[in-house]
């Protein structure tokens, strides 16, 4: 006398369950199609626009972060290194070179999420184009580590992996359909462990 209803339900919760379950796997799996790498750095320039596509819509609604018009901004993230290698807390890493051009750029330490890792007391947890100290061909030279260094320096937390998040504001790159012509600094592991 149950056992019918009890199957549909439980075909229903199956259903409904996995369903669920896969959707927010693809979510989190990735920000949608359409991205562009330039050495170690990854941008989805479409993932802001009204034509991107139902997984960065869906994507963005989720995380409900504030967008960026399509010449307003352009974020570039970096999972890992020039080499191929994870970005991890217990290396040391030289991001050198120049931005393309913008009025401002941010770039700072973040988590598997995506969100800004906590500051440490103290230490730097972000730099921005106003205060990054530049070489004469204006060209900057910058140390992610855990421990410090002279000049520009990003601290690490103590362990795990991390991405770095560079954000390009009222940049014509952003807007621009020659994206693959831009240059990025060059990030490159300099050695593991504390010097």
């Amino acid at each position: 006398m149950f056992r019918v209803p009890l199957l549909v339900a439980l075909s229903l919760v199956i259903a409904f369950g996995g369903g669920i379950m896969f959707t927010l796997y693809a979510l989190d799996a990735t920000a949608g199609f359409g991205a562009i790498r330039l050495g170690a750095w990854e941008a989805f320039p479409s993932l802001h626009t009204a034509e991107a596509d139902p997984y960065a819509k869906s994507h963005r609604a989720r995380a409900g972060r504030l967008l960026y018009g399509t010449a307003e901004g352009l974020v570039f993230t970096a999972l890992d290194d020039d080499s191929g290698g994870r970005l991890t807390a217990g290396c040391r890493y030289r991001i050198s070179g120049q931005t393309p051009p913008a009025r401002l750029w941010t770039l700072f330490t973040a988590g598997e999420d995506s969100e800004p890792l906590p500051p440490i007391e103290g230490r730097p947890s972000a730099l921005n184009s106003w205060t990054v100290l530049r070489n004469p061909d204006s060209s900057f030279d910058i140390t992610v580590s855990q421990d410090a260094h002279a000049g520009n320096w990003l601290a690490l937390p103590a362990s795990g992996d991390f991405r770095l998040v560079l954000t390009l504001l009222d940049s014509p790159a952003a807007g621009n359909s020659g994206l693959i012509d831009l240059s990025m600094p060059k990030l490159e592991k300099i050695g593991c462990g504390h010097v």
